[in-house]
Formats: C-alpha cells, structure tokens, sequence
C-alpha cells in the first residue's frame, strides 16, 4: 500500500516537472517568434531555424484560414504542445535581381538640418547664441524662413543677411513634430555680418550598395539602413535625389577598433532617382538605360520570408574594386526572429571568404546593401560592421526591405 502511494507521488512529481519544463520551452520559443509572419501557404509554415516547430496541417485553424488573406494560426512543439498563435499573411515571394554593385548617393534634404550652434560676438563684446535664444536646437529641420520654403544652405543664409536684425519667422521640425520660432540675428563685429549663431546642412553625398532591383518596374533598394546626418545622427529627410554610377578606386582595410571603407569616384551619367530614405535603407527607380546595364547580367533570386533563414553558410554580393559586383562566402551566426530589436540588425553575419578578408578585413563601410543570399534565396542585406571584429557584422531582412519598397 505504501509503494503504490509512494509511486502514485513519484509519477506526480515526474509529471509536474515535465509539464513545467514543456510550458518553460513554449514560452522560450514563443519568445524568439513574432506576431506576424508572411508565408506562401499558411498550413505549410515552417520555422528553418527550429524544425521541431510547425503549424500542423491538421489544425483546424489554419485549415479554416488558408481560404483567406490574413490567417491566425498556432505553432506548436513537435506537432503536439502549442507554443504561439501568429497572424500569417499568405502572398508569394517576388522574384528580384540580386545587386551587389555600388552606386553614389546624391540627396537634396527637404529644408535644412541644423548641425551645430554656436556664440556670436555682438559689436558690444556680448557672446550671443540667436538660434539658442530662439529655441533651435542640433537636427532640428527647418523648412520655411518669412514663409518662404528653403531649398538651400543659401536662402537661410541670404533671409539672415538682410535681415538689418529685425525678427525672422521660422517655421522648423523636430522629432516628427512641427514648430515656429522667431530668430533676432546679431551683428557680428568680427565678420561684419548678421549671423543666425548655427551651421545648416542642404545635402549629403557618398556610396552604397545596391541590394535588389525589381525588373519590372524598375525599383531598387540599397544600403539596408538608413542615411543619417554625420554630425547629429538624425535620419536625412529627402526632398530629392540621384542614385549615380561609381566606380571603387581603393578598398582601405577595416582593423579591430577601426573600420575599413571603400572609396570611389562618381562618374559621369545617372542610374536614377532616389525617393524614399527610412529606416531600413534608400530606395528608387532606375531609368531604362541603368536598368539594362546594371540587370544585364545579374542574377535572379526569390525572395526569402525570414522564417525561411537559419544559422549557417551563405554568400554575399559585394563590389570592393572596379564595378562589377562577385560573391564571397559568409556565414549567418545568428538571427533574431521576432524584429524586437533594431530594425536593421535581424542577422549576424561573420565573413568567411579568405580573399575578402585578405582584402577589406571583412565588411567595411560602403559595403553596406550588399545582398545576402542562402540557398538560392535572397534573404537579407548586410548594414553594420562590429568595429571590435570587423569580420564580423549585422544584416537586415530582405523582406524587410521588400516591404519599404512597396510602402
């Protein structure tokens, strides 16, 4: 009697533990999963990096949405134990031209960036900072001065000048939200001039990577992350742009605590135009005679959904001299599922060709856009380089950056 209360304990405690460490493991893997998933077929769904992990064909929920759109389905641990309900949107993968060529970057932001303020000494000897005194601070953007819309450094420049030191309207942006201020410039004893106490920025240029191009309409994506300003890290918001041939002259080699870059000149002509920066790259449309050029070789690729990618080999497209893009074995070390992170950091990627390596040290700035691609799937771009190891870096989804395209 005793053993048999005794085992009937034991096989209590057994399945306590065991149910706590399968609710302890569902909770870990809904954990590295996210909410929203895109998939070809929803009943199909498969987790590449963790294949005990599937959405049974059997359940009923998905049997009910694969009808439609948008679907909610469970997966579950080897089939049996659920772990997390996603929505999955059914669609089927585009087919892309794999990039990997450089192109020059010509932006022409919408009104200007202030990028520093400084102390104007007033005729008296009196230290005056106007733009402070008004309210405007480093990564503001201002748009308009007297209710003129800026389109250069020079226009601000010029309202500043004439102004006589009678009040200035402006009307500026910060952090999404729009303001005015009212700007009193200050006669400068040293340079004989009125002076607004900052310094704006109108442009920026410099190189990329093209990562995919959309054939048939001509659309493209690079660099996987966004053009930030060098001086105040605010994201650079375009009026207008150029995307322009390039051609790598120099690749200077990245070091632990230094990293490399390629260096180019722009050549003559134009790929096209450039009219969307934001968080997950610069994107545009090719003209039809770029879009020949740059398509007439290259190779094609489905897009992968990031479900789709695991830890392992792949290759990367880069260019690191001339123009002509070649690919380079890479491995993929780790991949955050879930997008909780920073949007552009969903991979990490170590370099593992020995004539890169031997070449640029492994991934320097200027490669950023360049596509990566497993199993015969696009699936991501690399965007940072880790200046502790510069073999070693972060990659974007492509898919990611096949919904900015379309947004």
């Amino acid at each position: 009697m005793h053993l048999k209360k005794y085992i009937r304990k034991a096989a209590a405690v057994v399945l306590s533990a065991a149910l706590a460490g399968l609710f302890g493991t569902a909770q870990y893997y809904s954990s590295l999963l996210p909410d929203t998933l895109t998939a070809s077929s929803a009943a199909q769904l498969e987790i590449a990096q963790y294949p005990e992990i599937s959405c049974s064909a059997e359940n009923e929920a998905v049997q009910a949405a694969c009808a439609g759109e948008v679907s909610r389905v469970t997966l579950s641990l080897l089939g049996t134990f659920p772990v997390k309900n996603v929505s999955v949107k059914e669609a089927e993968a585009p087919v892309l031209a794999v990039g990997g060529s450089p192109f020059g970057i010509k932006l022409l932001m919408e009104g200007v960036m202030v990028t520093g303020l400084g102390d104007v000494e007033a005729e008296d000897g009196q230290r005056i900072c106007p733009a402070e005194k008004a309210g405007i601070r480093v990564g503001d953007i201002i748009h308009s001065v007297n209710g003129k819309v800026l389109t250069s450094n020079t226009d601000l420049q010029e309202a500043i000048c004439t102004s006589e030191g009678s009040s200035i309207a402006l009307i500026a942006e910060r952090n999404g939200s729009e303001f005015t201020a009212e700007l009193t410039p200050v006669y400068s004893a040293k340079s004989g001039k009125w002076r607004g106490g900052m310094w704006v920025r109108d442009s920026i240029a410099g190189i990329g990577t093209m990562t995919f191009i959309n054939k048939e309409t001509g659309q493209f994506a690079g660099l996987g992350h966004p053009i930030c300003d060098a001086d105040t890290g605010e994201l650079v918001p375009l009026h207008s742009g150029e995307a322009v041939p390039v051609e790598i002259t120099e690749a200077v080699k990245g070091r632990c605590g230094i990293p490399g870059e390629l260096r180019g000149d722009f050549t003559l002509g134009s790929y096209g135009t450039l009219d969307c920066n934001n968080g997950c790259g610069i994107f545009g449309v090719l003209d039809d005679a770029a879009l020949d050029e740059l398509c007439a070789d290259c190779e094609e690729f489905p897009l992968a959904y990031r479900q789709e990618i695991k830890t392992g080999a792949a290759e990367i497209y880069t260019t690191v001299e001339g123009g002509t893009p070649k690919r380079y074995s890479a491995v993929i070390e780790s991949i955050d599922y879930s997008g909780d992170s920073d949007e552009t950091r969903n991979m990490v990627i170590r370099i593992t060709d020995e004539a890169l390596l031997e070449k640029t040290g492994g991934i320097v700035q200027g490669m950023s856009g360049s596509p990566l691609i497993q199993d015969g799937k696009l699936v991501g771009a690399v965007t940072h380089v880790f200046v502790s190891d510069p073999a070693v870096g972060y990659a974007v989804f492509a898919e990611t950056m096949a919904e900015c395209l379309n947004e």
